[in-house]
């Protein structure tokens, strides 16, 4: 399990890299803070060790809604990032800066 934490931090590394081009940035501002969601989501799932049907049927949905959310293919609502991190027993915070 140590192995699939540490690809965060090479996930990391990576993002901090590309990052520095412009035309990178420009699309991450657009569409990764939605990836970053859906790659937080995967972990939590996978640390708890959960299936995607599994986390599925606990939030009442299809593991083909938890697969699409993985992977920020989904917009996921408010109402169901709650649901996720009440799951977890998670607190969701959301902010401004």
């Amino acid at each position: 399990m140590n192995k699939k934490i540490n690809k965060a931090t090479d996930f990391d590394e990576y993002l901090k890299d590309h990052l520095k081009d412009p035309e990178n940035k420009r699309l991450f501002d657009m569409y990764g803070r939605q990836l970053e969601t859906a790659y937080a989501i995967l972990l939590l799932r996978k640390r708890a060790g959960l299936s995607q049907l599994a986390l599925a049927k606990k939030l009442n949905m299809t593991q083909s809604n938890i697969a699409r959310i993985e992977s920020g293919s989904e917009n996921v609502s408010l109402t169901t990032l709650g649901k996720i991190a009440e799951t977890f027993n998670k607190k969701l915070e959301i902010r401004f800066v």
